[in-house]
């Protein structure tokens, strides 16, 4: 299931579930280096004669932590353009059209960082202490909104990158930086999801960086501002990157027949959660869980092309979507389940849901690749049954009142905040049902961070 995430907050957004928003699927953590401490870089000595408290040192680690991250992260970006991108179009591994579009703006965001991480140390006094961070951050933050063309540009840039590793040449020359030092063991994806990883933090850092700074403090009121901005910010770049891997997988769809066309689909703007599941046969499906409507689709690699999404079934309207989730062994009426299946797992991590068409009530039993990935679905069917509830009790408020625009300033609003543009492995499911998030990283997982459950 692929998810996708973006913040810490919970509006619900990964997948990123799984970026919450991954098909494009999120990236194992890149390997941190060995972390540095603040205390131990400029050697503060505890004792008589230390006139910080252990609440102030709290804070001077938590502003250097901010620092010390942009500097890892400006050394990781040239890293990756050196040692990926300049090589490869050098040696016309790819063209450069195709790194273009894997790596995006990248190089954009470098001279942003370089930029913050200079005003951090110049803000810094000689015994390595800083005394104000917030008025730094508010300057520098409104610089955030370059993240949207790169982050909107990561689906494509993911399928675009997983297509050309089938390539001989690509896959020879990814493989032998991996198993290079100056890697740290880690894929080129890695190092391009960097910046999605970077931007979900800030709000944890500042938010640490408060959390140890006095109420009576000048830096206060600047931090306060700055949270509230980098919020703002992030959440805005989550649900412009979620539009943008709307449209991506919209555009990926391929109709057999003219009735499968459903202006639900076009008119949806954002993809709560699309993944692989499995048919009461076995059959590999790719269901997709887009606003308004939930779509089943085959999976099919065409040539050299990116992958498309043949549809296979009629499109399901949410409202007329009933969902039950099957216990584990648990038979259901319209036949047993069996074929592909193995005895134990025959009838694990199944649900089924339901609809309406010509008078006949229609089925579909989809099974998860386990129990989380299974609840992932569940908890983002709901999370759209719900909102589409709501939807249409605002519709009918409009109708009796009146209050016309309401219903398309109400559908517009996304549920997905995503992560990663989720971004996770081919069987996972991507969701955006969750918190800020752009993806959902195994961190993510670890902390709590919005799954949608997704």
């Amino acid at each position: 299931m692929k998810t996708r995430v973006i913040t810490a907050t919970v509006s619900n957004p990964s997948s990123s579930t799984t970026s919450s928003r991954a098909s494009a699927a999120a990236p194992p953590p890149a390997k941190r280096r060995d972390s540095k401490l603040w205390s131990e870089t400029f050697d503060v000595r505890l004792g008589e004669t230390q006139t910080l408290s252990p609440k102030e040192i709290k804070r001077q680690e938590a502003i250097f932590e901010l620092a010390q991250g942009e500097q890892d992260l400006v050394e990781d970006l040239k890293l990756a353009k050196k040692a990926y991108h300049d090589p490869m179009l050098k040696l016309k591994i790819m063209t450069e059209q195709e790194l273009n579009q894997i790596f995006g703006t990248l190089d954009s965001l470098i001279p942003l960082h370089e930029d913050l991480l200079s005003r951090l140390r110049d803000a810094r006094k000689p015994d390595g202490s800083t005394e104000h961070v917030g008025h730094i951050l508010t300057a520098w933050l409104p610089c955030l909104s370059s993240y949207t063309p790169y982050c909107s540009n990561q689906v494509k840039a993911k399928a675009l990158l997983d297509q050309k590793k089938q390539d001989r040449r690509v896959q020879d020359f990814l493989q032998r930086c991996r198993q290079s030092p100056f890697s740290r063991k880690l894929d080129l994806w890695n190092f391009l999801d960097i910046p999605r990883s970077r931007l979900v933090k800030y709000p944890l850092l500042l938010r640490e960086i408060l959390k140890h700074t006095p109420n009576d403090h000048l830096d206060q009121q600047h931090l306060d501002e700055a949270m509230l901005m980098v919020q703002s910010v992030v959440a805005d770049i989550n649900r412009r990157t979620g539009e943008s891997e709307c449209q991506y997988y919209k555009d990926r769809l391929l109709y057999t027949e003219d009735g499968q066309r459903d202006e639900l689909i076009d008119q949806s703007r954002t993809l709560s959660c699309h993944g692989e599941l499995k048919n009461n046969r076995g059959l590999k499906l790719h269901v997709f869980l887009f606003q308004d409507v939930l779509v089943i689709t085959r999976s099919l690699s065409l040539n050299d092309q990116p992958v498309s999404y043949q549809l296979c079934r009629q499109p399901i309207p949410i409202r007329q979507l009933d969902l039950e989730d099957l216990s584990d062994g648990e038979m259901r009426v319209g036949g047993s389940i069996r074929g592909a299946f193995s005895n134990n797992e025959r009838t694990k991590n199944f649900f089924r849901v339901s609809y309406r068409a010509g008078g006949q009530v229609l089925s579909h039993y989809f099974q998860a690749s386990d129990a989380f990935n299974k609840q992932q679905w569940i908890n983002c069917i709901r999370q759209a049954k719900e909102a589409a509830a709501q939807t249409g009790d605002q519709a009918g408020q409009c109708l009796d009142t009146g209050l016309g625009g309401e219903i398309g300033r109400l559908s517009g609003t996304g549920l997905s905040l995503r992560s990663d543009s989720g971004i996770e492995d081919e069987k996972g499911m991507e969701c955006g049902l969750c918190t800020f998030s752009l993806v959902h990283t195994p961190e993510d997982r670890r902390t709590g961070n919005a799954l949608c459950a997704a």
